[in-house]
């Protein structure tokens, strides 16, 4: 696997031509499912196997788990922005500095899953 591989495991995302109620269903369904699917793949690794990268030079898995609360955080207050105000300004972050963060880099795991469950039970809900 070469390290465009790596970073995009599934694959980088191609919006279909149509979208049909279908296939928003199953976007809907995706991110409903996400939290219960992410815990699945990583609530029995241990404490040495959370700090281990997912590639090289990439971050660690407890890295990323952290970097999905903080940006599906941020993604729930987009969507919010988006369907509250006519010309909504959406702020960027700085992922790589975010995952930086000492709530990112040593801090359990648990308190990110908590928050993905939360954040994905309202976003499906918007």
């Amino acid at each position: 696997m070469n390290l465009e591989e790596m970073k995009y495991p599934i694959g980088q995302f191609k919006l279909p031509d149509l979208v049909t109620s279908e296939i928003l269903g199953q976007y809907i369904s995706d991110i409903e499912s996400f939290p219960a699917r992410l815990t699945a793949e990583v609530e029995n690794l241990t404490e040495e196997q959370l700090d281990t990268p997912y590639r090289p030079d990439g971050w660690t898995i407890r890295q990323v788990v952290n970097h999905c609360a903080d940006s599906h955080m941020n993604g729930l207050i987009r969507h919010k922005l988006l369907l509250t105000e006519n010309k909504p300004i959406i702020k960027p972050y700085i992922e790589n500095l975010w995952v930086d963060l000492i709530d990112s880099k040593s801090m359990a795991i648990e308190s990110a899953l908590q928050i993905l469950f939360g954040v994905h039970k309202r976003w499906t809900y918007c």
